[in-house]
């Protein structure tokens, strides 16, 4: 059956141009390049995030832990902790004032009855209930019991002291029930009757276990599931959900001040009295703290709300801050993308909304979408680039170096005389005897169709025949030599530096596959390099430039090669150190007299050999300026004085346009 496609106009809706392994290399090059770990350019990308194709924000780790700490303060700042029964206390301070209005009520209609006994009886009976609803305790749970034994005057005052005595008891009620279970309901009798019977049998769940025994879980859960609305599987599963919330509830209580957890224990015995629930819970709460010490049971939060915060939306703040906690825990120590798989998208979703679980997620697979596409592999627990990798990168430099020159100042480097050899000049012409039979099949097609006028079959006659022109080439050799002394890293100089080694490598091998790039770093001593090392290159943390250890070291590379021969120097020091005669190194700042001898001598080897060097000098002093001008002196070659900003420009630019030189003047030969 064949694939049917719809095609429809992009409306920015769409999902699509998700992130992929290129868009990833570009992103991570240059850190690649200055210290070629994988593993750590994947861990700055995942902090830092990035932009997809679409221009999209892929949120980084650091980003997404100020939205966390963003969204702790928001919770804390929900309400405060310590005022859960202000409404009560506001509440019963009304009630008291009802009481007195009707006291006063009373006593004036006594005294304008004219019965004198009747007035004197109420005068005492309101002075004894003025004095007791003055020596009234000033916090809840005294007050509340001191009232609970006093005769109310007014029986509206009553019943509503009565009706908010037993809602407090089924707040406090209800906040035990929250400890446990997150199924909200009315704590009525039976209610309340239910729930010590499942704290009754999680208590014995738990010592049966202790002691070996099948905890008979399943039993347990076909009775009071109707609890534990999450579900739970197993009983680990269940005691974990319940310490998380008993852990947020003590929480709750670490949070506020001595005097607010005295007045709120003492509450809670005032109204609930010695129940055997609160002894039940007891039992638990010392079990789980002992089975799972780490949730937390001494931690505390700082609310600085105006409002008073219930305790079931105080409990929620808990858990969501514990959640916050967690998650920046597991945030803050995610050594590589592939750990972010771990994390709950879920629940990122829900404390911090879509956009950092959607970041958090792509975060997780750049390491696979760089190993599928084979330009990254883990051998012995690290990521390291593999030869596709390493292509890669070189060709982001090279786009990254020739990206800020404008196209028509490096040209295409073509010249006007079109003669034989092997490389492509992307132009045709007629064929002639004796030319290279390179056919260009569909131009010559072309010139078959033109003079046919169409219709099968064709019909090929030899003044149809078109080939590809091709340039003639010159061979060349070049050794790049790169200072990988101290002062590059200290001035900024490593990483361009660096990143032209790797752009010009790459240019070479795509464009010049004829051509030889030898490579030599030089700091106190010099050694080759081969292009596969270069990502894991980096300075030397020893004092010295050693040119003529470099030069001498080129020089024999370049004698096993053909061509044209050229050194390309990169330093932005002057030379310090030299191999002495009995193969010891020297070092000596300012540099001493022997060393300039000694470098200058390897230089004149050079020039004999038809070697020519040219130097690239950034931050350039007096005292290397003059040397340089010491060099180019003797060798014939040339110096640039250029910045890290500009100096893969230079280095590019004049290479090709050697290469366009060389190409001249071969074809000027071969005419």
């Amino acid at each position: 059956m064949a694939l049917r496609f719809q095609y429809s106009r992009w409306d920015g809706t769409q999902r699509g141009f998700d992130l992929d392994a290129d868009a990833l290399m570009a992103e991570i090059s240059d850190e690649l390049i200055h210290h070629g770990d994988a593993n750590a350019a994947l861990r700055r990308l995942m902090q830092q995030g990035m932009q997809d194709r679409n221009g999209r924000n892929v949120e980084g780790l650091r980003e997404t832990l100020e939205r966390l700490r963003a969204k702790r303060q928001e919770i804390r700042e929900r309400g405060n902790l310590g005022h859960e029964f202000d409404d009560v206390a506001r509440e019963l301070a009304d009630i008291v004032d009802e009481e007195r209005l009707a006291v006063d009520s009373d006593e004036r209609a006594a005294n304008d009855s004219g019965d004198t006994r009747r007035a004197e009886v109420a005068r005492e009976s309101a002075s004894e209930r003025r004095l007791r609803l003055d020596l009234l305790p000033d916090d809840l749970a005294r007050k509340i019991e001191a009232l609970s034994h006093y005769d109310f005057q007014s029986p509206e005052a009553q019943q509503r002291f009565e009706q908010l005595a037993t809602r407090l008891q089924e707040q406090l009620a209800q906040r035990q029930f929250e400890q446990i279970s997150s199924a909200m309901q009315n704590m009525t009798p039976e209610g309340l009757a239910q729930m010590n019977e499942m704290m009754k049998a999680l208590n014995e769940m738990i010592e049966r276990r202790q002691r070996g025994e099948d905890p008979q879980f399943d039993d347990f859960m076909k009775k009071f599931g109707d609890f534990f609305p999450e579900n739970p599987t197993t009983l680990d599963e269940l005691l974990a959900l319940i310490a998380k919330r008993m852990a947020a509830a003590q929480a709750i209580l670490n949070s506020m001040t001595p005097e607010q957890r005295a007045e709120l224990q003492e509450l809670s015995a005032q109204m609930l009295g010695d129940n055997e629930l609160g002894q039940h819970m007891a039992q638990l709460a010392a079990n789980l703290q002992q089975m799972f010490p780490e949730m937390g049971w001494g931690d505390s939060q700082q609310f600085g709300g105006d409002q008073p915060m219930p305790f079931a939306e105080a409990m929620q703040s808990m858990q969501e801050l514990s959640d916050l906690d967690d998650l920046e825990r597991f945030l803050s120590s995610a050594t590589s993308p592939a750990a972010l798989q771990e994390v709950d998208l879920d629940k990122v979703r829900q404390l911090l909304g879509d956009v950092s679980a959607e970041s958090l997620e792509r975060l997780a697979r750049l390491t696979e979408t760089l190993r599928e596409a084979g330009l990254i592999d883990q051998k012995e627990g690290r990521l390291e680039l593999t030869p596709r990798g390493l292509r890669s990168i070189g060709k982001q430099a090279l786009r990254d170096l020739f990206g800020k020159l404008e196209r028509d100042a490096l040209g295409q480097h073509r010249i006007e005389r079109i003669g034989t050899g092997h490389e492509r000049a992307h132009e045709t012409k007629a064929y002639e005897y004796g030319d290279p039979f390179n056919l260009d099949l569909q131009q010559t097609l072309r010139n078959t169709l033109r003079r046919q006028g169409g219709g099968l079959p064709l019909r090929l006659s030899p003044d149809d025949f078109e080939i590809d022109q091709t340039e003639q080439v010159t061979r060349s050799s070049t050794v790049l030599m790169v200072d990988l002394s101290l002062s590059m890293p200290m001035r900024d100089n490593f990483l361009p530096a660096k990143k032209v080694a790797t752009a010009l490598h790459s240019l070479i091998t795509s464009q010049f596959p004829r051509d030889y790039l030898g490579l030599v770093g030089f700091s106190e001593t010099a050694r080759e390099l081969r292009p596969e090392q270069l990502p894991e290159v980096s300075w030397d943390f020893v004092y010295g430039t050693n040119m003529q250890h470099g030069f001498a070291l080129a020089r024999r590379m370049l004698a096993r090669q053909s061509g044209t021969k050229q050194i390309i120097m990169i330093t932005d020091g002057e030379p310090t150190a030299h191999i002495r005669p009995d193969g010891e190194v020297y070092f000596s700042y300012p540099p001493a007299y022997a060393t300039i001898e000694a470098t200058l001598r390897e230089v004149m080897r050079c020039t004999r050999d038809d070697i020519r060097i040219n130097t690239f000098m950034l931050d350039a002093t007096g005292a290397l300026r003059s040397f340089i001008e010491q060099l180019t002196e003797i060798n014939k070659g040339r110096a640039f004085f250029t910045t890290p900003e500009t100096l893969g420009e230079y280095v590019l630019v004049d290479f090709l346009e050697h290469k366009r030189l060389l190409r001249s003047s071969g074809r000027r030969r071969a005419s």
